[in-house]
This record gives structure tokens, C-alpha cells and sequence, in this order.
């Protein structure tokens, strides 16, 4: 058994060649350990080349709740009220910790998902004329 470390993508490729073939082989068996081994092999050299960035926070409840056939309305009273609910959502208003461990015990979103900062909408300034204004006498 011949088991080398991942250092580039040729080395990646292989291991996933390797991995396809000994897929189904037993546990306990050395093609079984062989296998174990290059799955762990394989996962932490993705996770260091290929990271996957945690969803926006909206975007995950929204998806938690089309999960569940549910729509805004079941936020009432975990976020809030009804106005509370529409402003996170519209992202007028950011989440709070209180609605992050309410979303989280209730609806088993994962906590770094919400902690994670989401885009809130940019509120609109009215543009003024940048020119001072003059005194008069």
C-alpha cells in the first residue's frame, strides 16, 4: 500500500483515480484502509484549495424556509414581529444576536451561517449641490 502526500493537481487527479477504483471495497481490508485514507487525503487538500465561502445569511433563511414549505410569515416571533421579520428580510436591517440563536435553535440554520455578514441594502442619500451657499448681508 503506496500512499503519497497531495501536493499538486496531478497528485489531486490521481488520488481520484485511485479512490474510484477501490470505491466498495470493505472495511477492515487493506484496499478498504487504502481508500479511507485517500478520502481524507482528498477532502483536506479541497478544502485548502478549493474553500467554499459560507451563504449570505438571508439567502440561507430563505432557502431554510422554501425547504419547509414555509414562507416570511414563520419568522413571526422568532424575529420578531411582522414589521421586524419584512425589514431583516428586505435587508434593511441587519440580524441581531438574539434572532441569530432563534433561527438557529428553531429552524437549525447553522450558527456561522448567520454570524456570517450579510449585504445589507445601501440606503439612499439625497445628492446636494456641492457648492457652498453664500451669506448675504
Amino acid at each position: 500500500m503506496q500512499v503519497n502526500p497531495i501536493r499538486n493537481n496531478e497528485d489531486y487527479v490521481e488520488a481520484l483515480r485511485r479512490i474510484d477504483a477501490l470505491w466498495g471495497a470493505s472495511l477492515g481490508t487493506d484496499d478498504g484502509d487504502l481508500l479511507d485514507v485517500l478520502v481524507i487525503l482528498v477532502e483536506v487538500y479541497e478544502r485548502e484549495h478549493f474553500p467554499i465561502d459560507l451563504p449570505d445569511p438571508i439567502e440561507a433563511l430563505k432557502f431554510r424556509l422554501e425547504q419547509q414549505g414555509k414562507d416570511y410569515r414563520a419568522l413571526i416571533g422568532i424575529i420578531g414581529q411582522r414589521t421586524r421579520v419584512y425589514e431583516v428580510m428586505r435587508r434593511d436591517r441587519p440580524l441581531s444576536l438574539a434572532m441569530i440563536r432563534n433561527l438557529h435553535t428553531k429552524l437549525r440554520i447553522p450558527a456561522e451561517v448567520l454570524i456570517h455578514p450579510g449585504k445589507l441594502r445601501r440606503k439612499r442619500v439625497p445628492v446636494t449641490s456641492a457648492r457652498p451657499k453664500r451669506k448675504t448681508a
